[in-house]
């Protein structure tokens, strides 16, 4: 009975855990949206739910989309350099905005300019979690005197 309730035990701390990289993943793209809404001209919402929503469907199309779209264009973004990732997101961007009434980009260089404001965005703040998340899980044992393994 104690076995059963120790694998339980772990199964609820791995569930919870799985929730919350999607809900620092729809963080991380709600403040990059804001700012590109904010930032570039072109990009708007009409309302805090358009923008909600806006950020909602451009996390599940980066999902579920964005990885098959790298995979399909590979050759065009090895000769861009990397530069058409930027174009991908920006048609993901534009596809959000007929998805999500209410957001409106206006036209293929605002959402250009508006992708790359959230890659960057993204990417800076994915990299301060990641250090965040990674200093939090480190044991620092480098106090701990070493063992004798075989003392003669």
């Amino acid at each position: 009975m104690a076995e059963f309730h120790l694998q339980h035990t772990q199964q609820t701390r791995t569930h919870r855990d799985g929730l919350r990289p999607i809900l620092m993943r729809v963080l991380v793209m709600g403040i990059a949206v804001f700012l590109a809404v904010t930032i570039v001209p072109g990009i708007e919402s009409d309302s805090l739910g358009a923008g909600v929503a806006a950020v909602l469907v451009l996390t599940l199309l980066n999902t579920l989309i964005r990885p098959l779209l790298y995979l399909l264009s590979l050759p065009l973004i090895v000769l861009s350099l990397g530069l058409f990732l930027v174009v991908i997101n920006a048609l993901l961007l534009q596809l959000t905005a007929a998805i999500v009434k209410g957001f409106t980009v206006a036209g293929f260089w605002a959402s250009f300019w508006g992708a790359l404001v959230i890659s960057v965005v993204s990417a800076l703040l994915n990299m301060i979690l990641a250090v965040e998340h990674a200093s939090v899980g480190t044991i620092d044992r480098s106090h701990r005197p070493p063992t004798i393994i075989n003392p003669d």
